[in-house]
């Protein structure tokens, strides 16, 4: 039987990822992990803070019908912290103060300052979800993700401060990548080279990949050594069910490579996964 292999897309929000202040990490982090569930990242969309652009993003998103959309920042209390008012404008629904978002706030909030703490509306702003949403946990932050199945697409909103999206897609986004993609994962593994140009490099991987199709293996320059030899990276890639079948297959892979890579390239094992 055929393993699902769930599609997301990302919608990353923030200005200061279009002016070069933050590097996006976040999407990076997702990739990495999104690929190793099995599951496919199948485009990553930058935005900056404004409500139109952040709509127009999610609608051109909704209508790829992924099986998830996540969008990373723009959940905070401050006046630019604007993503989930923009989702409530674009699906037409409104922003209502989720109670279940509101008691996890409450509590996060009593924990941190002490039974005098006050829920001022800029703090109370991040328990107002669109209508129909409901919270994720937050297990190292202060206020909860909201979740929303619109038109078939999970939709997530996960904050930008990178420990908190990534507790929170541990925590609860997985489990549903697991229920919906089953056991399928990725396994990698690199070689680092030195003194054989990637032109020449090139058709060793033709003729690896015919014996080995299931194994995708992809060359990457990494420079130049001082004495003038390339220095390269190669990649290997393999998706299943199986760990016992996959790691197999990917271990044969890498030593066929090995042997026709002898006596050309200086070769040593770099990661495995």
């Amino acid at each position: 039987m055929r393993v699902k292999q769930p599609i997301f897309e990302i919608v990353a929000i923030g200005n200061e990822l279009l002016i070069g202040k933050t590097l996006d990490t976040n999407s990076h982090w997702l990739a990495i992990q999104i690929s190793s569930l099995g599951a496919v990242l199948r485009r990553v969309t930058t935005v900056r803070d404004r409500r139109e652009e952040i709509g127009g993003a999610i609608g051109n998103a909704l209508s790829r019908h992924p099986d998830f959309l996540l969008t990373l920042g723009g959940l905070g209390p401050t006046h630019d912290d604007i993503t989930l008012s923009s989702m409530s404008k674009f699906l037409k629904r409104r922003l209502v103060l989720n109670h279940e978002a509101f008691e996890f706030l409450r509590r996060r909030y009593l924990e941190r300052f002490g039974p005098g703490v006050e829920l001022t509306p800029p703090r109370l702003k991040m328990a107002r979800f669109p209508a129909g949403a409901t919270p994720l946990p937050n297990p190292v932050g202060t206020a909860p993700s909201p979740c929303l199945v619109v038109r078939g697409t999970t939709m997530i909103a996960l904050p930008g401060v990178p420990k908190e999206m990534r507790a929170i897609f541990k925590g609860s986004v997985v489990p549903m990548i697991e229920r919906l993609g089953g056991q399928h994962r990725f396994y990698e593994h690199s070689l680092l080279l030195r003194g054989i140009p990637e032109s020449s490099l090139s058709p060793k991987i033709d003729e690896v990949m015919k014996k080995h199709p299931q194994v995708f293996i992809k060359s990457h320059p990494r420079g130049i050594e001082k004495d003038g030899s390339a220095r390269i990276e190669l990649h290997f890639r393999i998706g299943g069910a199986s760990p016992e079948k996959s790691k197999g297959e990917l271990r044969h892979t890498v030593a066929l490579m090995k042997s026709k890579l002898r006596g050309k390239a200086l070769v040593r094992d770099a990661r495995r996964s």
